[in-house]
C-alpha cells in the first residue's frame, strides 16, 4: 500500500526531516488503558518507528467508559495485543512489539532497555517507582501522566532530574483513581500531553515540561505549572 501522503498534516507543525527523524525513533509504552491506548494511537499516527506496548492485564467492562482500545468485543482478551493489533490496522509503517506483562522490579530494565524515551501510563505507584528506578540506570527520559477523577497531571524527567518520590510522593499510598475514579475527557487530555512531551523528547525540541509538574483540573478550567526542586 502507498501512502506517500499520510504525513501531510504533521508538515510545517513539524519539518520534513523531523518526520523523518520520528520514523527511526523507539519508544516504550507502560500501561495499554486510558492513558495508555490514547498514546499509542497518537504515535501511531504521527509516526514514531518503533513502539513496544507493555501490560499484563486484559479488559474488563469498567474500562468501556473510558479506554480507546476497550470495546465489548475484546473483553477479556490482553490489553497488549489488542493495542498491537490497533497500531497495524493505523500505521503498517510502525513496528509494534507487544509485552503481555506486569512491569516489575525484576523485569523493569529488560523491558525498558534499548529505546529512546518511556512513557509511564501505569496506575501501580510500586511499578511507576521500578518504572522511574529503571530510566534512571538505562538513562532514558521518561513521560509520567496520571490521572483522578476530574484531575490530571504529567511531566517530563531525565535521568538526574527531579526523583520520583519528589513527584509522586510516598509510593505506598493509595492511588487516587481508585477514590476519585476515571473520566474519560482527563485520560484524554494527559494522554495528548504525554504524546506531545514523547515527540519533543524524540526530536529534542525545546518547551519540555521538565523539573516541573503540569496540574491540570477540569472541574474549574485551571492549569497549574508548579516548579519542582
Amino acid at each position: 500500500m502507498n501512502l506517500e501522503h499520510r504525513y501531510d498534516r504533521n508538515i510545517q507543525a513539524l519539518s520534513i526531516e523531523e518526520c523523518a527523524a520520528l520514523a527511526t525513533k523507539r519508544v516504550a509504552i507502560v500501561g495499554c488503558g486510558g492513558l495508555g491506548g490514547l498514546v499509542i494511537e497518537a504515535l501511531a499516527r504521527i509516526g514514531v518507528g518503533f513502539l513496544r506496548v507493555i501490560d499484563g492485564d486484559v479488559f474488563e467492562e469498567s474500562n468501556l467508559n473510558r479506554q480507546l482500545l476497550c470495546t465489548e468485543a475484546v473483553l477479556g482478551r490482553e490489553k497488549a495485543v489488542i493495542a498491537a493489533e490497533r497500531v497495524n490496522k493505523i500505521n503498517s509503517e510502525v513496528t509494534v512489539e507487544s509485552r503481555v506483562i506486569y512491569l516489575t522490579e525484576s523485569n523493569a530494565m529488560e523491558l525498558l532497555s534499548e529505546v529512546d524515551c518511556v512513557i509511564d501510563c501505569l496506575d501501580s505507584f510500586e511499578a511507576r517507582f521500578w518504572a522511574a528506578h529503571a530510566c534512571q540506570q538505562l538513562g532514558i527520559p521518561i513521560v509520567y501522566g496520571a490521572i483522578a477523577g476530574w484531575f490530571g497531571q504529567a511531566c517530563t524527567v531525565y535521568p538526574g532530574d527531579v526523583s520520583f518520590v519528589t513527584i509522586y510522593g510516598d509510593t505506598q499510598k493509595e492511588s487516587q483513581h481508585k477514590l476519585l475514579g476515571n473520566l474519560p475527557f482527563t485520560a484524554y487530555i494527559i494522554s495528548a500531553i504525554q504524546a506531545a512531551e514523547c515527540v519533543k523528547v524524540l526530536l529534542d525540541r525545546p518547551g519540555q515540561i521538565r523539573n516541573r509538574l503540569l496540574m491540570v483540573d477540569l472541574l474549574d478550567g485551571s492549569v497549574d505549572d508548579i516548579e519542582l526542586r
